[in-house]
């Protein structure tokens, strides 16, 4: 499982020109699915996520979490994050998981990352034509694959 977090002051999905869903200041989380990503994964990562200190404190230091503020996230299904552009100019998404697996490692994801903030998750849909603005906040983009924790 990959996943590209970004601190945001701001984030919108629409899909067909209405919008969604939005929040205000939190992260914006992009998850890319590959067929061997397990509950584990969902697990681990969603703790991490919701633990990361990536939030100013009092004296401007990033030193809070998700879980130490009232900040909230987005989550958005993102299978080009398994794009591949070893050969050629055209990327291949062949590691990105079967949409079905996909869908559900997605659904998984979000469910378990409401869960560790005892919140609701704002997220897109899943397979949608989506478009994603956002204000990005520092900026703070962190990327996370989840084979590299092996």
């Amino acid at each position: 499982m990959r996943v590209v977090i970004q601190r945001v002051k701001s984030a919108r999905v629409s899909i067909g020109g209405k919008v969604k869903d939005k929040i205000g200041a939190g992260v914006l989380i992009f998850v890319g699915v590959e067929d061997e990503d397990t509950m584990d994964d969902i697990t681990r990562l969603t703790y991490k996520i919701t633990r990361l200190r990536i939030f100013p404190d009092e004296n401007g230091k990033m030193n809070l979490s998700l879980w130490d503020t009232d900040h909230k996230a987005m989550v958005i299904s993102q299978f080009t994050l398994f794009a591949s552009t070893k050969k050629g100019s055209r990327p291949s998404f062949t590691g990105a998981g079967k949409p079905e697996f996909a869908r559900m490692m997605y659904e998984m994801f979000c469910l378990q990352l409401g869960k560790e903030l005892n919140n609701k998750v704002a997220t897109g849909e899943f397979g949608a034509d989506m478009q994603v603005s956002l204000v990005n906040d520092g900026p703070v983009t962190i990327c996370i694959d989840t084979k590299a924790w092996e």
